[in-house]
């Protein structure tokens, strides 16, 4: 190793990334964080977002304020599009630059997933997912839309079509969705309205599985499900869904009116397999070594939902813990070559367990032989994801808004925000469109992991230390 200090690169400012990063912080190297947005976000919360509880600067924070003590860490804001790996530089994109190369020494990429749409990518357009900020900020505007078009609609007969939300997928960001979705409308809306009932809004969930909660057990996939169905949610499952149009879906050869979709399954990796030309799983995950690197690449790692890494016999799940307990052992190996110790044990991921909350007051949590639902499990959920929410500011925000929503029922964000207001005015054009549109675009390969770690949602015990 030369006088001068290394370069450790890090792609990515998700849980991964920034778990690397702060890993990094005593290391004599040059660390530079390179992330497309300015933000980390807490993606399990997002759901919360779309359903208007919290807001969005309640659930993200400026990774440059995240890091600011770390004298020896840069952010840039820029995309990277591609790996250089003769020449050891990643190359990167921003507003200004295009094609910039930035070299290193050592390599993390932590770049996440992307929506899967299982070879339908023609459903994007009628079904957006829910993996980032501007995601969620599209979602919250097209619900509360639908209730203001249904209150100026005066046939009666076009409500049900208006009032009916239909999420795909059953995993924990669907049950997540389809619970707060519907506590919402017949809680928070009920007074709001006056030529509708926001309580005859229509919530299905659809999944092809034969259970929601498939990663979770039986008994709390069965309790999970009999709390939507307590909180009137419709979960229809064991079909597929053969068609997402302008009109609604049609399940099972049964077409289901609806102007709200939102796609809340599936994930797939960034392209970063193709920017290594390394093997890569049937996913198109990077297959890693013991370690976390690149087989033939001793300088770069690969973590979270980008990688692929099996542990008894299984590959290891796409949840948040997994992406930080990898970062940090990527830094630290790092860290310990970079000063000449010996390298740290091969890497071992440690279940913590799962949860995922099913509405006010109710969760389902898996740890070990641990299976809990309904209160104490909420309890516990509610202390892991304070926790660890960025800043102690953001944890006291997002505990008063929890306290103030389980007491009132009221909620904080309800704005429809259309990012070209001056459009919204002409004749039946969908103020939603283009916000939607624009979090289609922002969920293209290269996400930050951050912005769509494979939770789905569930954040993990997986979240505790």
């Amino acid at each position: 190793m030369t006088h001068q200090s290394p370069n450790v690169v890090i792609v990515g400012g998700g849980f991964g990334g920034l778990a690397a990063a702060k890993a990094l912080r005593k290391t004599p190297a040059k660390v530079i964080l390179i992330d497309r947005t300015n933000h980390h976000l807490f993606q399990p919360l997002l759901y919360q977002v779309a359903t208007s509880e919290l807001t969005a600067g309640q659930i993200a924070t400026p990774i440059r304020n995240i890091l600011r003590n770390q004298k020896n860490t840069t952010v840039i804001m820029g995309e990277v599009t591609a790996v250089d790996t003769d020449r050891n530089c990643v190359i990167s994109s921003d507003a200004d630059r295009q094609d910039a190369l930035i070299p290193y020494d050592y390599l993390i990429l932590a770049t996440g997933a992307s929506h899967s749409y299982f070879g339908h990518n023609e459903f994007a357009e009628y079904a957006p997912g829910l993996k980032s900020l501007a995601d969620a900020e599209a979602a919250r505007n097209k619900i509360l839309q639908a209730f203001e078009l249904a209150e100026a609609e005066e046939d009666p007969s076009r409500h049900r079509n208006l009032l009916t939300f239909i999420l795909v997928g059953a995993g924990p960001t669907g049950v997540e969705m389809a619970a707060a979705l519907a506590i919402f409308v017949r809680n928070t809306l009920k007074s709001d309205f006056r030529r509708i009932d926001p309580a005859s809004a229509r919530i299905v969930l659809v999944d092809m599985a034969s259970r929601v909660l498939p990663p979770y057990s039986e008994s709390l996939s069965k309790a999970a499900k009999q709390r939507l169905e307590k909180l009137g949610v419709e979960v229809r499952l064991g079909h597929s869904v053969d068609l997402i149009d302008a009109e609604g879906v049609v399940i099972a050869g049964e077409r289901i009116a609806s102007k709200t979709v939102i796609w809340t399954a599936g994930v797939a990796p960034s392209p970063a397999g193709k920017w290594l030309n390394a093997e890569t799983d049937r996913a198109g995950r990077v297959r890693i070594q013991k370690d976390l690197t690149v087989p033939g690449h001793p300088e770069i790692f690969v973590v979270g939902d980008t990688a692929s890494l099996d542990q008894n016999g299984k590959p290891l799940p796409g949840v948040a813990q997994v992406a930080i307990q990898q970062g940090r052992y990527a830094g630290k190996l790092i860290h310990n070559r970079i000063v000449g110790n010996p390298p740290p044990s091969p890497f071992n991921y440690f279940d913590k367990g799962s949860m995922a909350v099913v509405g006010k007051g109710f969760a389902v949590l898996q740890s070990g032989k641990a299976r809990i639902s309904g209160f104490v499990a909420w309890l516990v959920w509610v202390a892991v994801h304070l926790q660890f929410l960025a800043t102690s500011s953001l944890r006291l925000s997002v505990f008063l808004q929890w306290v103030w929503t389980y007491v009132t029922a009221q909620r904080g964000d309800r704005l429809i925000v259309s990012q070209h207001g001056s459009e919204a005015t002409k004749p039946g054009l969908d103020i939603t469109a283009k916000a939607t549109f624009a979090a289609r675009q922002n969920s293209g390969p290269g996400r930050t992991e951050g912005e769509k770690t494979a939770t789905g949602g569930a954040i993990a015990l997986k979240e505790t230390l």
